[in-house]
Parts: structure tokens; C-alpha cells; sequence
């Protein structure tokens, strides 16, 4: 894979290039549950509506982050034509001027060691030129996602959902297949991602997961930016957990999430401490950040799809202006990495090599450690954001089982 990296940060790619990243040549595979590196198959082949699951997951990786203009605006057209084969670097450059920015071009090759459907995925190149998306366009296509994940996940994953309100909040219920009665006093609360503007997890996140588990999650859907900011999303899901107390033992519950999910399950156990709440069990915290003042490397490197894709410059403004909105992008329970940490449940992070959040998680992570907190990280190699949205990525199963498996284990103390 050539890859051109000036160091920008990522506004997100055109809808139609995002989907036409995920190839038909991926789906179809199925893997092992106890062993999904394995290629033996998991069930049945997946049939043909995987073809369109796999073209709009990208989608879902698009809503990661915030839209760049309202979606009141007409979408531009792209200022100047993609990279071609005949433009691309062949060799690695690295220029460092006087303030300490690299200007670098890397020729990086897709590890062997990855599945054959990952190396596929990664293979496949998203334009690096091309227009953002309005929000309204963005919402429309996790929509159609989210939909389509819904039945791929299920058909894998059998359960039940229930869209219903706790503390009048609306959520969505999922119950497993086989719930146990020995599970039924335990629930996991999900924080979905979708960049704080569009809902990219609530299925994608809490099918697998329940099924894996055999544990019930309550997917909150909390208000969303631009139309409620910061702290709209932590209020909602205080509440929810609040709601839960009254029904389950603290030590019974567990908060995750990734992408926004993942920030807003940061935020949300500080608040919880913050009002003296008892602590859930665990938190999962699946590509995420604790810093809406600063970005770190990743954000420069890499787009939603890794080292293929559009990326702009940095800016120097604090990350998601839509989400922060007038808080101090200091604010302990917006930027956790500012907060007081000591005392907060053993924590699972899970991030990749290519994600544009991985300097986000991994400095959460150091942060959780120097306050004492049980904290344990994984990267995957290679792999960009929120891969285990995908039930066709075999690393993409195997992260999920990771997350129930820790879960399991924090709740069996």
C-alpha cells in the first residue's frame, strides 16, 4: 500500500467513496466464535445482503466523526482530482521544519499477518481527494447502516430488541438468545458511537456483545450533536444509570463504547464520581479520547479508513467544536484526561494501528495507569477505526469476544 502522509486531520470522506471501500470480494467469509482467526466457518455462508452490509459499514465509520458543514449547505465538489497511481510516492521523504512539523511521505505495505479478509479491506484505497459530507447525508447513510447491521449481526448473534425509554431517555434493549437466569440480575449499559451527531453503534456494539456474553444491554440513545452539545450526551446517559441503580447492583453493571462512545464512557465515570454515584464494575473504552484540547499524532495520520482516505490539515482549535460547543475543552468530565481518576473501575481499551484515535486511547490509557486504575490495552496491527463494526473482519469478532470475555470476568468477581 502507497501511502502519501502530510501530517492532516481528517474531515471525513465523500459517502460514496467510503462505501465502495468495503468490496463484495470480503464477504461471504465466516469464522470460528471460540477461534475467529481460524477461517472455519462460524454458520451458514452469509448471504448476499453481506455484500451490502460490507459496502455501507464504511459509512458507519464516516459518522465517526462530525460532519464538516451543516447540512443545510450543498455539498462542494472536490478542489482538485484523487492521487493516481502514476502520482503516488514510491520512496519514504521526511522533512522537519522549524516549529517541529514533519512533512513525511511513508510507503507502508499491508501486514501478511493480517486475515485475507482484512488485507482485502486494507487493499481496497477510498480517494484522498473528494467532498465532506453535509450531516444530513451523513445521518441518511448510517441509517441505512445501521439497518442492515442490524439484520447481519442477528442473523449471527440471535436476540431480541425492544426500543423503549428509561428515565425518559430513549433505548434500545437487547436481549440474547439463551439468557441465562444466573444473568438475568446483570446488565451492560452501551454508549453507542457516531461521532456525537449520528447514532453508528447502538446495534453494532450491543448485538455481538450480548450474544457473546449472554448478557443483557441497554443501548442508550442519547440527544446528539450539533442540536445538543456537550453535556447533553453525559446527562442522558447519567440518568439512565441512575435509573438502572434502582433495579441492579452497581457491581452487576458495566458502561462501554466506542469512537464517541468511547469518550462519552469516559465522561460519564467521571461525572458518576463526580456526584458520588457508586462505580459500575468495568468500563470498556474501544477507540476513544480523553482530550478535546489537543490531538495527538493519529489524528494527522491517519483517516476513518486508516492510511486511505481524505485528510486536512490540522487545526488549531479544540477537537469536534460542534460537540464541545462553550465548554473549556479543560473541562474534567468533557477531557477526563484533566479529571481525577484514582478510584475508577478496571478499564479494557482497545484501539488499532491505524486508527485515527489510537494516540487518543493510548493516552487515556497512560493516564488511567499513573492514577492507579486497573487498566489493560490492546492494539490491533494494522487495522483502522472501529473495525469490529464488521462481523466479516475475523479480527473484528476476535475484539469482540475480548470485550465480553473481560466483561464476564469483572462481573464474576
Amino acid at each position: 500500500m502507497r501511502s502519501n502522509w502530510p501530517p492532516r486531520r481528517s474531515l471525513g470522506a465523500v459517502s460514496s467513496a467510503i462505501v465502495d471501500g468495503f468490496r463484495p470480494s470480503v464477504g461471504g467469509a465466516c469464522v470460528n466464535q471460540q477461534n475467529p482467526r481460524k477461517g472455519t466457518p462460524l454458520m451458514k455462508s452469509i448471504p448476499g445482503p453481506a455484500a451490502l452490509l460490507l459496502l455501507l459499514a464504511s459509512a458507519a465509520l464516516a459518522a465517526q466523526q462530525p460532519a464538516s458543514q451543516p447540512a443545510s449547505q450543498p455539498t462542494p465538489q472536490p478542489t482538485r482530482p484523487s492521487t493516481t497511481a502514476e502520482q503516488a510516492p514510491n520512496s519514504d521523504t521526511s522533512y522537519i521544519d522549524a516549529q517541529g512539523t514533519a512533512h513525511v511521505t511513508r510507503v507502508v505495505p499491508v501486514p501478511q499477518d493480517l486475515s485475507i479478509q482484512s488485507q482485502h479491506f486494507l487493499s481496497h484505497a477510498v480517494p484522498d481527494q473528494g467532498p465532506p459530507e453535509s450531516l444530513a447525508d451523513r445521518r441518511r447513510m448510517t441509517d441505512a447502516y445501521t439497518a442492515g447491521a442490524r439484520a447481519q449481526w442477528s442473523q449471527i448473534c440471535p436476540n431480541q430488541i425492544a426500543e423503549d425509554k428509561i428515565a425518559g431517555v430513549p433505548v434500545r434493549i437487547v436481549t440474547p438468545e439463551g439468557l441465562p437466569d444466573a444473568n438475568k440480575d446483570k446488565v451492560l449499559l452501551n454508549l453507542h458511537g457516531g461521532g456525537f451527531n449520528s447514532d453508528s453503534g447502538s446495534f453494532t456494539e450491543s448485538i455481538p456483545i450480548a450474544s457473546f456474553t449472554k448478557i443483557k444491554v441497554v443501548a442508550v440513545l442519547y440527544r446528539l450533536a450539533p442540536e445538543f452539545p456537550f453535556p447533553a450526551a453525559v446527562d442522558d446517559s447519567v440518568a439512565v444509570y441512575k435509573e438502572l441503580l434502582k433495579t441492579y447492583k452497581p457491581q452487576h453493571i458495566i458502561i462501554y463504547g466506542t469512537s464517541a462512545g468511547a469518550i462519552l464512557t469516559a465522561e460519564v465515570a467521571v461525572k458518576l464520581k463526580q456526584l458520588g454515584l457508586p462505580l459500575p464494575a468495568a468500563l470498556g473504552i474501544f477507540s476513544g479520547m480523553g482530550d478535546f484540547a489537543r490531538d495527538g499524532d493519529s489524528q494527522a495520520l491517519y483517516a476513518l479508513r486508516g492510511l486511505s482516505g481524505h485528510l486536512d490539515p490540522p487545526e488549531a482549535k479544540p477537537h469536534d467544536p460542534e460537540y464541545v460547543a462553550s465548554t473549556d475543552p479543560k473541562d474534567p468530565v468533557l477531557s477526563p484526561i484533566y479529571a481525577d481518576l484514582h478510584g475508577l473501575p478496571p478499564t479494557l481499551f482497545i484501539t488499532s494501528g491505524r486508527d485515527l484515535l489510537l494516540s487518543g486511547t493510548v493516552n487515556l490509557h497512560r493516564a488511567y495507569l499513573n492514577a492507579g486504575v486497573d487498566a489493560r490495552l490492546v492494539v490491533f496491527d494494522a487495522l483502522p477505526h472501529a473495525f469490529w463494526y464488521s462481523p466479516l473482519l475475523p479480527e473484528g469478532l476476535e475484539s469482540n469476544h475480548m470485550m465480553a470475555n473481560f466483561f464476564i470476568k469483572e462481573l464474576g468477581r
